[in-house]
C-alpha cells in the first residue's frame, strides 16, 4: 500500500504543479489556454496508415475482415483508446482538485457499429459508432457520492468525451499532385 500510496502522492504532486503552471501562464495572458495540436499520416500496405503526433509515432490497420493486415489497433479502436486515456487524466486531475482519492482508475469503452454504413449498404446507418458505453471502476477510500461527483466533473470536462458528444466543425480540403 505504502509503494501505492506513494504513487498518488507523487501524481498528486505532479497534477498540482501543472494546474498551478497552466493557472499563471493563462493569468498572464489568456491566449496561453489556446493549444493547437497536429497530427500527420501517410497509408502503406493494404489500408495501414503511420500516424506522426510531435514525437512520436503509431501504426494505425483495420483486422483482415476489413482488408487490413490487422498490424495495428483500427481508427476506431484507436477512438476508444483517445476516449479511455482522456478519461484517466481527466479523473486523476479532478480527484487532485476536489479532494477525491483515486488509489486506481480502470476504464473500458465499448462501442458499436454496423459496416453497412461504412460500406454504403443502407445510407441510412451512419458509418461511425451508433453509441459508447464506458464503464469506470475506481478503487479509493472515499464515499460513493464523491467518486459520483467526480464522475460528474469528468463527464463535464473531458475534451475526448465532448468530441465524441457534440458536434466538432471539420473543414476537409483537397491536394492532388501528378
Amino acid at each position: 500500500m505504502s509503494s501505492n500510496l506513494s504513487t498518488v502522492e507523487d501524481r498528486a504532486a505532479r497534477l498540482l504543479a501543472a494546474g498551478e503552471a497552466w493557472g499563471e501562464r493563462i493569468t498572464d495572458n489568456p491566449e496561453h489556454a489556446k493549444l493547437t495540436f497536429a497530427v500527420s499520416g501517410a497509408g502503406f500496405g493494404a489500408v495501414a496508415s503511420k500516424i506522426n503526433a510531435g514525437k512520436h509515432s503509431f501504426i494505425v490497420d483495420e483486422p483482415a475482415a476489413l482488408g487490413g493486415d490487422d498490424a495495428a489497433a483500427s481508427p476506431v479502436e484507436y477512438a476508444l483508446g483517445a476516449l479511455i486515456s482522456c478519461q484517466v487524466v481527466v479523473y486523476r486531475l479532478y480527484a487532485q482538485q476536489l479532494g477525491v482519492r483515486v488509489d486506481d482508475v480502470q476504464i473500458t469503452a465499448t462501442g458499436r457499429l454496423d459496416v453497412r454504413g461504412l460500406f454504403a449498404v443502407d445510407n441510412t446507418v451512419r458509418p461511425g459508432f451508433s453509441d459508447i458505453e464506458i464503464e469506470v471502476t475506481v478503487a479509493g477510500p472515499d464515499s460513493d457520492a464523491r467518486y459520483a461527483e467526480l464522475q460528474r466533473t469528468v463527464d463535464r470536462y473531458c475534451p475526448v468525451l465532448d468530441l465524441l458528444s457534440n458536434p466538432t466543425p471539420v473543414n476537409t480540403s483537397l491536394k492532388v499532385t501528378r
